[in-house]
């Protein structure tokens, strides 16, 4: 349980009671080893991904500016790299659904939500002014870029607020 407390200054702090109990493998969805933890799992989900991102992106550019790729196989050295951070959504979206503690999965949708202000109100701006010819054209996929910055920016907003991270740490 974790709650925050405000001392006769204003300060906020979090406090957080460890649970007296060990959760069994059924309260965890029956899937999970015992003593694996969302943030581990959300670790595994997203490391893994990462790998699969940097191999791909890495093998892509490798074989493309060599031109040792052609055809289909340019679309699949193409998508690889995009799902693979479609993978990090993914880890990112399953942390926030198995993230027990209300006020860390609280912390962690603020932190998203942050992030797609900044993406979509960015992305949006400057697609008008791309529209009008008054700025360069940008490949759309640093719309990602620019939400992974607004989620660190939104860890960092919770931190000063709560001094808590949605991760648990």
């Amino acid at each position: 349980m974790t709650h925050i407390h405000e001392d006769a200054a204003g300060h906020r702090r979090l406090i957080t009671q460890e649970p007296v109990h060990m959760p069994t493998m059924a309260q965890e969805g029956g899937r999970t080893r015992i003593g694996s933890s969302p943030r581990a799992r959300y670790l595994a989900r997203f490391g893994g991904s990462m790998a699969i991102y940097v191999l791909s992106l890495s093998s892509a550019s490798y074989l493309t500016q060599r031109h040792l790729a052609d055809g289909g196989f340019i679309w699949v050295l193409a998508l690889l790299p995009g799902l693979a951070i479609v993978g990090v959504f993914y880890a990112i979206a399953r942390f926030i659904v198995e993230q027990k503690d209300e006020f860390l999965r609280m912390l962690l949708v603020r932190q998203a939500l942050i992030g797609t202000v900044m993406a979509l109100s960015i992305s949006t701006v400057w697609g008008f002014l791309e529209n009008f010819g008054l700025v360069a054209r940008v490949d759309s996929y640093w719309v990602a870029v620019i939400w992974f910055v607004g989620f660190g920016f939104g860890g960092f907003i919770n931190w000063m607020s709560y001094r808590a991270r949605g991760d648990g740490s």
